[in-house]
């Protein structure tokens, strides 16, 4: 009995040699291993500590420019050293315009250049500070990506900040400085200065007003146009005939006319929608119910101007299936929503707060939208049909703004004329498919047409 029970207890121990010897050689075959390469970072790191310190604007801002990743793989290869401004630096300091171009959507990538260039790959602490300065590389990738640390006296600096906290935030990957301002790169102050340059919107002096055949409603002379300037005829003689915005005459975007990239900025302003939240609804409306997004586009990039009065999620869902069911209803409810103007929510209260009541043209020939001061805002409509403005300059670009109300505005003929129905109890929109894209899709159904997906 002894016997077998120490056998067994051999043949055990051999059996767990064996399966060890031949786990170990397969590693040693196989040296990369499917386990995974992606850094880990510990409670103990410098960034955990930059998103939780007093440094709040900047954390926020790394945050938004999408940079946790790529620190994370530069603090597992080496420590770092981060600049960090003050909050007032990029709270009050900071130019509004400059500050207002970085949180674009577009310029996602001069924010990422900014931020990079605070950071460098090497850790310098106080106590080794360069007396007589010394240029170090950031982690910013650009021309010019160097920073001059020095040291005068007891102040010391990098390149054009001065230190004002030395050795804020202490970690074994990674040290903080406080600094007095933002470092700003020579290529982000470029791209911020193109940006904010006035060509493409030049002015044009004043001349005579060109004559339209009222047959055609085209020129009857040729008039020359230079690049960037505004368009010569008005934006209803760019409309095509029915319901459609797209110009007629005019060449696409890819055309010899192309001075704009209409499609990038109506791109542009449906994902700062998204973005911005609770206006999933109206992106529906532009991108799934109607061609309205790329014949918006169109209309930008032959230089017209466009204003956007967007309902929210809210408004929206008070709609009625009265109210869609007619043809073409989602297309005339935003042809009303559509000024064919560029203002911002400061032209147009400064514009009722001096004259009382504002008619607005719309693209709902022959309506107009009425806008006049309420309670500090603007506005829209009248009666039990109007609409306030709540979320201002949602997005604005020069050639298309948009201005966030809470409510869906009609035609004061149509409201007068609409029976009185007994009140709609509010339907919650649903989050991946709209109220009306949903309607659409039951009259589609209704004409035994393929389902809707």
């Amino acid at each position: 009995m002894d016997f077998q029970i120490y056998g067994f207890t051999n043949l055990f121990l051999f059996t767990i040699t064996l399966f060890f010897t031949i786990t170990s050689a397969t590693f040693q075959e196989n040296p990369k291993s499917p386990i995974s390469t992606v850094p880990q970072i510990n409670s103990n790191s410098i960034l955990v500590a930059l998103l939780d310190s007093h440094y709040t604007e900047l954390s926020e801002l790394v945050e938004k420019a999408l940079l946790l990743q790529t620190l994370e793989e530069a603090v597992s290869k080496h420590n770092i050293t981060i600049f960090a401004p003050k909050n007032e630096a990029l709270e009050r300091d900071l130019d509004p315009e400059f500050k207002r171009f970085l949180l674009e959507p577009g310029n996602l990538k001069s924010l990422q250049n900014l931020l990079l260039f605070h950071m460098i790959p090497t850790r310098i602490v106080s106590k080794n500070w360069p007396a007589r300065g010394r240029v170090h590389s950031t982690l910013y990738a650009g021309e010019e990506n160097v920073l001059q640390i020095s040291e005068k006296k007891t102040e010391k600096s990098v390149s054009s900040a001065k230190i004002i906290k030395q050795d804020d935030i202490v970690k074994p990957d990674g040290i903080i400085h406080g600094i007095e301002r933002v470092l700003i790169p020579k290529s982000v102050q470029q791209d911020f200065n193109n940006r904010r340059s006035l060509r493409s919107i030049s002015a044009v002096l004043p001349e005579g007003a060109p004559e339209v055949d009222p047959r055609t409603h085209r020129l009857k002379k040729p008039v020359s146009v230079p690049a960037g300037a505004p368009p010569v005829l008005p934006v209803y003689d760019a409309l095509a005939p029915g319901p459609s915005l797209a110009p007629a005459p005019a060449p696409g975007p890819g055309g010899p006319h192309h001075h704009f990239d209409g499609e990038s900025q109506v791109k542009d302003f449906i994902q700062t929608l998204l973005h911005y939240g609770g206006y999933n609804e109206l992106a529906d409306i532009l991108v799934n119910l109607t061609s309205l997004a790329t014949e918006m586009g169109k209309l930008v990039s032959e230089g017209y101007v466009l204003t956007v009065l967007a309902p929210n999620d809210e408004a929206m869902a008070k709609l009625t299936t009265d109210q869609l069911s007619e043809p073409g209803a989602p297309e005339q409810i935003m042809y009303y929503h559509l000024i064919p103007e560029y203002q911002t929510e400061e032209s147009m209260y400064n514009s009722v707060r001096r004259f009382g009541k504002i008619n607005y043209d719309t693209l709902r020939l022959p309506h107009k939208v009425v806008a006049e001061e309420a309670d500090g805002s603007v506005k829209f409509g009248q009666g039990e049909g109007s609409a306030y403005l709540v979320d201002p300059d949602i997005y604005t670009d020069g050639r298309i703004s948009v201005q966030g109300v809470d409510g869906v505005l009609f035609p004061l003929e149509e409201i007068k004329a609409a029976p009185i129905a007994a009140p709609v109890a509010k339907v919650v929109a649903k989050p991946k498919r709209g109220k009306l894209m949903e309607v659409v899709c039951g009259t589609m159904g209704s004409f035994a047409f393929a389902s809707c997906h």
